[in-house]
């Protein structure tokens, strides 16, 4: 059952401990089918590098499973809340990249201090209230919070990025670690400048309909 999707999922999940946005077991990629409306996610607690496509679980929006024999992540009540009130969503990344992390940790947004942020994000990446794992609630505050910019930093836990895919998902988490990096050194040095809105906007709209081929 969505062998294609459950190969990507697994090869997109195994992207997330070499590109650093990981540690352990812990994070997780998860992606929709289109067609069928059903969500494959990484099961729980299983280490990356044993990551098999059969490995990972189907289940329908209400969280019955329908294929695979593991439990699937502690994360997936959030990613089906996510999916089952943002129909266009069609991929959810969670991660607990560091320097991301470490905003969210002291419960602030990322300011728009670069160009790049401008251009992928369309503004502050923002942080949410505190939210218990486990059940929906942090599902709940990514979509309370979730704006133009596909990624929201959870207070006191990490990040979960959304996409139309699982691939533009994923991406959104490596622009929001790299962001945050950045923007933890400028501060190191002193205050960030921030970039006016409408210079923002003009970099999101200029970014989102000329960059790459079309």
């Amino acid at each position: 059952m969505l062998d294609q999707l459950r190969a990507q999922v697994c090869r997109l999940n195994c992207e997330l401990p070499r590109l650093g946005l990981v540690t352990w077991t812990s994070g997780n990629v998860s992606g929709r089918d289109p067609q069928t409306g059903l969500v494959v996610i990484k099961p729980s607690g299983v280490a990356f590098s044993d990551l098999l496509p059969e490995h990972m679980v189907v289940l329908d929006l209400e969280g019955k499973q329908v294929a695979g024999e593991l439990k699937p992540s502690v994360d997936t009540p959030s990613h089906l809340h996510i999916y089952r009130e943002r129909p266009e969503i069609g991929g959810v990344v969670h991660t607990h990249s560091p320097y991301a992390t470490a905003f969210a940790a002291c419960g602030l947004a990322i300011p728009v201090c670069l160009s790049a942020q401008a251009d992928e994000f369309g503004g502050p990446i923002p942080c949410s209230d505190y939210a218990r794992i486990g059940e929906e609630e942090i599902g709940e505050q990514v979509l309370a919070h979730l704006g133009r910019a596909p990624a929201v930093l959870l207070r006191n836990h990490g990040v979960f990025t959304v996409g139309r895919d699982p691939q533009a998902a994923l991406k959104a988490a490596v622009m929001c670690e790299d962001v945050a990096h950045v923007a933890w050194l400028a501060r190191a040095l002193g205050q960030p400048i921030e970039i006016p809105p409408a210079e923002v906007d003009r970099a999101y709209r200029r970014y989102q309909e000329k960059y790459g081929q079309r």
